[in-house]
């Protein structure tokens, strides 16, 4: 995939890692679409990023993801407006943090529409025409929590294990078309995602997850292009958690329950 000059669609532009896609794109696209539920945000976005880059054709518009109409509603638009897209960054997510038997339907919900179904659309309503044009890239936002089921993490876990299974299954699919598909699993990565994904009246954690393993955002998102130009399947940011999840795909199945019984759920 080459990045300069590529006209790049990001959803879940608005905040954390999808924001800062956008800003490190800003210098190398020729075109940016920025896609998320906060208007005001992207509003705010597309001003730093044409004040920095004038040459730069930023695009905002106001979708939630979880709404079918409104997806719809973007799907048209693109063929509408003839927008060609050669980078898709399906960056948009929702997560939840509880058990399973007290979690709120209509979140559930919520999340396997923007995780799965959202990104399941625009990919599939954007392939055939970088199939096309013999070129183009797709960078699919999983999370390291889908190599494992997580006790706690129960539907968020299922959807982001899904968007690697998807990814793995696209990139073999597209061997020697010219499109690049990575998928990017990030361990913690400090943004507003875990404030978000707390239910109410449960505090959120101080941070996403132990210090070591956690990466910066800019970090997270320059192995993540860097992986997309270099046609890597798949990336990991930061070398603790490398290791970590090296180790913890390897770890059986049996031995995972046990360690579930060991350590308490969130309640």
């Amino acid at each position: 995939m080459e990045l300069e000059g590529c006209n790049a669609l990001i959803t879940g532009a608005s905040a954390g890692i999808g924001r800062e896609f956008a800003r490190q794109l800003g210098g190398r696209a020729r075109s940016l679409i920025l896609i998320a539920r906060r208007e005001q945000r992207l509003n705010e976005l597309r001003d730093e990023l044409n004040r920095q880059y004038p040459k730069l054709a930023v695009s905002s518009r106001k979708i939630d993801l979880a709404d079918l109409a409104q997806l719809n509603e973007l799907l048209a638009w693109l063929d509408h407006e003839g927008i060609d897209v050669d980078l898709l960054i399906n960056n948009a997510g929702l997560g939840d943090l509880g058990p399973f038997a007290k979690s709120d339907p209509v979140r559930n919900e919520q999340m396997m529409l923007v995780n799965v179904v959202a990104l399941t659309s625009l990919t599939r309503h954007l392939l055939p025409q970088m199939i096309a044009k013999k070129g183009g890239g797709i960078l699919n936002i999983s999370s390291s929590a889908g190599f494992l089921p997580i006790p706690g993490d129960a539907v968020y876990a299922a959807t982001k294990a899904y968007v690697t299974s998807f990814s793995e299954a696209l990139r073999a699919e597209l061997r020697g078309t010219g499109i690049s598909v990575c998928t990017l699993c990030p361990g913690p990565v400090s943004t507003e995602f875990q404030e978000v994904a707390s239910r109410p009246g449960r505090k959120a954690k101080p941070g996403p997850g132990p210090g070591f393993l956690e990466v910066s955002v800019e970090e997270a998102v320059r192995e993540a292009l860097a992986s997309l130009e270099a046609d890597r399947p798949l990336v990991v940011p930061g070398f603790a958690m490398k290791i970590v999840m090296f180790l913890g795909r390897l770890t059986p199945m049996p031995l995972l329950r046990l360690l579930f019984r060991l350590v308490p759920t969130r309640s």
